[in-house]
């Protein structure tokens, strides 16, 4: 069995051969590079390599943030390329900057050919990336040493366009998450209050739910400006009325929200001020309305005997709902955007779909695009995609106004990128579950390119397992959207899931990586992940960075240190020669479309398969490690790969 020192003795003696493969062409990756060593390579040495790959011009170029390298997909008119795409999903957090991105993909092949990046924003409550407090950046994403080395990239700005630029110079697309909430109580909240719900409440009881609560907060918002002064200085010479404005505003967004908090990259100021309206605000009982996920959405009431205290002494209440279902949640840090008005003042929290709130959607547009263009995404990834609030389901007429996520697609796409593509985050749930009606429809309903899907929280073999994987098949060949084949998720690598990858690990990866006509997702540190046959320490799961818990009251959730990857040799060195294998016939079978012989709907323990056109290959993999010895359709062909249950047979050669 290989360990890891076996790996790092390896490297040691060979890392010339290895490095010199990637840098002249013969490998699009350098192989047997575990992860952890690839992220503590020098600037210099990462450059180096990178030099010797893309050539002095092409890096130069890279490293300039005000060059834009073209994306290897700008030739598409849709984005339907993401529907054969193997993703790989990075929290930045695990590794420490953006810069460390381009260090990780050193060890991915050119067959991982898209970079979805977790959350970039500069996050709110306990660190949460999803709780997004502005739209600047994240300043710890930021890489010192690459600021010393390359002077010009002395921004974590100006450092996400080199990488952005780097990814697309080496074939990859790159994608951003796309979030249709924030912080409670982030920058956006309080410099368009209009754009949310608000409540009022007295201790534990809200007084007041109706439409126009966001008005006593502007002027409460108001008041505290005039008071305290603009943070930047800009002088105060003008009215409410203007200051909160979108109709012809004189103020553009930036402005208000430097008055308010001051300059962008006074991160210690801006939080002072923030957390000083907060306080000025909750004195007075307005708070935002919570976001929730599932059926109802509405209808909340707050819990009297569920509240914690914050690091500054503030009660924070948890809300509940009226009459909750089985997957109703309530996420206490976050805000969705007041995409909609209400019925009826909001007396029984009824939201009026014919009526949209267009600042909202057109705001949420215009940032996301901003990005975009700023950046040059290829794709996004739509954070709770699933959400369809509309309890009569997906209507039969779709309009420009029926998703926020649709939305933005349609806008960036709008406005010269037509190959923009959508990764919708949904778990292809039965119906009326994760959103009202069926979520099938509700995908093809808001344009999505492909979907997450739930593959990678089921144990390898189920009877569940094969279910979906069948269902999955023929969502592929029968809907607009393609389900991906999910390996692991960046997001969720959790204890909780140990259970499905301590089975099976091989079989995901090598039916992800050579069903071709299907997308696939891996997470970060897959390739290396233990085994976990008990649960393992909290630095080794990637979702317990996505949020920086430091409260010893949570011990499932705090972490101290850095992430620490895996130790699993044997997984890294398997799916080295897997993707060694790949490289070699990539480009016989890139997109071809697959002819089952043995489908997951055959109810078997291993699925066998080849192509609809041009068949020199025959693919079997077995989900329990073992395969029968007559698999159909390779009488006549010759083996010429094998590993952990899975092979692969050529047709046409002699034996």
């Amino acid at each position: 069995m290989t360990t890891l020192a076996d790996l790092q003795a390896d490297w040691q003696q060979h890392h010339t051969t290895y490095t010199d493969a990637y840098q002249s062409g013969r490998a699009s990756f350098i192989p047997n590079l575990l992860p952890q060593t690839a992220v503590r390579l020098s600037v210099y040495q990462t450059l180096d390599l990178l030099h010797k790959r893309l050539g002095t011009d092409l890096l130069r170029r890279a490293l300039d943030p005000a060059e834009t390298i073209d994306s290897p997909v700008r030739h598409h008119t849709d984005g339907t390329w993401l529907k054969t795409s193997n993703m790989v999903g990075i929290n930045v957090r695990t590794i420490g900057s953006f810069w460390k991105v381009i260090a990780y993909t050193l060890t991915l092949p050119a067959h991982h050919d898209s970079i979805h990046l977790l959350p970039i924003w500069e996050p709110g409550v306990v660190g949460s990336l999803y709780g997004m407090v502005s739209w600047q950046l994240n300043p710890e994403f930021f890489d010192v040493e690459l600021a010393q080395y390359v002077p010009a990239l002395n921004t974590v700005e100006k450092q996400l366009k080199a990488v952005t630029n780097l990814l697309h110079a080496t074939g990859r697309t790159v994608g951003m998450d796309v979030i249709p909430h924030t912080d409670r109580f982030s920058e956006m909240v309080l410099t368009s209050p209009s754009l949310f719900e608000w409540v009022h409440r007295e201790k534990t009881t809200i007084v007041d739910h109706t439409t126009t609560v966001y008005r006593y907060v502007e002027e409460a918002v108001w008041q505290f400006l005039k008071y305290h002064g603009a943070a930047d200085g800009t002088p105060i010479t003008f009215g409410k009325d203007v200051f909160f404005s979108f109709d012809n505003p004189i103020l553009t967004d930036e402005q208000r929200a430097r008055m308010l908090f001051g300059q962008p990259h006074d991160y210690g100021g801006r939080l002072r001020r923030r957390l000083a309206l907060m306080r000025h605000l909750l004195a007075q009982g307005f708070e935002t309305l919570p976001m929730t996920m599932a059926p109802p959405y509405r209808g909340l009431h707050i819990d009297a005997n569920d509240f914690v205290y914050d690091d500054f002494g503030q009660i924070w209440y948890q809300y509940a709902f009226d009459k909750p279902q089985k997957m109703s949640r309530v996420f206490g840090p976050l805000a969705r955007y007041r995409f909609y008005e209400s019925k009826d003042n909001n007396q029984n929290w009824e939201l009026d779909f014919d009526r949209p709130v267009y600042t909202a959607w057109q705001y949420i547009c215009q940032k996301v695009h901003e990005c975009q263009r700023t950046y040059n995404f290829d794709f996004m990834r739509g954070d709770m995609a699933h959400v369809q609030m509309r309890p009569e389901g997906v209507p039969n007429m779709v309009g420009h106004y029926y998703d926020p996520l649709k939305a933005i697609k349609r806008y960036i796409r709008g406005n010269g990128v037509p190959h923009f593509a959508f990764f919708a985050e949904t778990f292809l749930a039965p119906p009326d579950t994760m959103g009202y009606g069926n979520e099938l429809d509700h995908l093809d309903a808001i344009d999505a390119d492909s979907t997450l899907g739930d593959l990678q929280s089921l144990v390898v073999g189920s009877a569940e397992f094969r279910r979906q994987f069948a269902l999955y098949d023929e969502y592929l060949r029968t809907r607009r959207f393609a389900p991906n084949f999910t390996v692991m998720t960046a997001d969720k690598d959790d204890p909780r899931f140990d259970e499905f990858y301590r089975t099976g690990n091989i079989f995901r990866y090598f039916t992800a990586l050579f069903l071709t006509d299907w997308p696939s997702y891996t997470g970060l540190g897959f390739e290396v992940r233990n085994l976990h046959p008990e649960r393992g320490p909290n630095e080794e799961y990637t979702k317990l960075y996505v949020f920086q818990i430091e409260d010893d009251r949570q011990p499932d959730k705090v972490t101290h240190g850095p992430f620490v990857w895996g130790q699993n040799a044997e997984q890294f060195a398997t799916i080295g020669r897997i993707r060694a294998f790949a490289e070699r016939i990539w480009n016989d079978i890139e997109g071809q479309e697959t002819h089952w012989l043995v489908g997951p709907a055959d109810n078997k323990a291993y699925v066998a398969w080849t192509h609809a056109e041009d068949a020199e290959y025959v693919f079997a993999a077995s989900m329990t490690g073992k395969l029968p010895t007559d698999i159909p359709g390779t009488e006549d062909s010759t083996l010429v790969f094998e590993e952990s249950g899975c092979r692969v047979w050529r047709t046409g050669l002699p034996e």
